[in-house]
C-alpha cells in the first residue's frame, strides 16, 4: 500500500510541476516533425495484462514501417529533437501517467514487447508479480543500450540473447531485494544519472 500511495502522489505532483516542460516539449516535436506528440505502443504488465506505454515520440512517425523495433546507434528514424529528449531521458516523462492510472510504478522491472516477454515465459511468471517501473537496476546498467546495440552486427539478435538475459536477471534481483527504501535508492540514481 505504501510503495501505490507513494506512486500517486509523486506521480500527480510530478505530472504538475513538469507541465510547463512537457508542454514545451510537445510544442517542440509538433513544430519540427509531423505525427502525434506522443508514442504509445502495447506493452505486457503485471500479471501478463498489456498496456499501451507512454512516451514522447522521437523517431519519424510511421518509423515502424521502416526498421525493426530495436532502435540502436545513431539510427536515422529518429528525429532531431528526438535525440535530446532520448539522451536527457526526458522522452521517459509521460510514463507518469501509467504511474498515476496503475499501468506502472516508479520502480519495477522495465516492462516488454509480447513477443520478448513469449520468448522467456517462465522467467516472466515471476517478473510480472510486481508492477513494471519507469526505472530499476537494469535502467542504470543499460542507460546507453541504444549505443551497445550499435555496435553489434545485428541488434536485436544481440538483445535477444545478450541484454534480456542480463535484464531479466536484474529484475529477479529487484524483486528478492524491492523494498520502500530500495527503491528511493534507485529513483535517487536515475535522477542523477548513475550507472548500474
Amino acid at each position: 500500500m505504501t510503495k501505490r500511495f507513494f506512486d500517486v502522489v509523486v506521480s500527480l505532483a510530478g505530472l504538475i510541476v513538469l507541465s510547463p516542460l512537457l508542454a514545451i516539449v510537445a510544442v517542440l516535436i509538433k513544430c519540427t516533425s509531423t505525427g502525434p506528440v506522443l508514442f504509445r505502443q502495447e506493452r505486457v504488465g503485471r500479471r501478463f495484462q498489456p498496456f499501451r506505454i507512454n512516451k514522447f515520440r522521437t523517431m519519424v512517425a510511421d518509423a515502424a514501417r521502416h526498421g525493426p523495433q530495436i532502435t540502436s546507434g545513431a539510427d536515422p528514424r529518429i528525429t532531431r529533437v528526438g535525440r535530446l529528449l532520448r539522451k536527457s531521458k526526458i522522452d521517459e516523462l509521460p510514463q507518469l501517467i501509467n504511474v498515476l492510472v496503475g499501468d506502472m510504478s516508479f520502480v519495477g522491472p522495465r516492462p516488454e514487447l509480447a513477443k520478448y516477454v513469449a520468448m522467456f515465459r517462465g522467467d516472466y511468471e515471476e517478473i510480472l508479480s510486481v508492477r513494471p517501473g519507469i526505472t530499476d537496476l537494469a535502467s542504470l546498467k543499460y542507460r546507453d543500450e541504444a549505443a551497445l546495440l550499435g555496435q553489434a552486427a545485428d541488434p536485436e539478435a544481440a538483445y535477444v540473447s545478450r541484454i534480456l538475459p542480463d535484464k531479466i536477471a536484474l529484475a529477479k534481483e529487484y524483486i528478492r531485494r524491492r523494498s520502500f527504501w530500495f527503491d528511493v535508492s534507485l529513483i535517487v540514481k536515475t535522477v542523477l544519472g548513475h550507472r548500474g
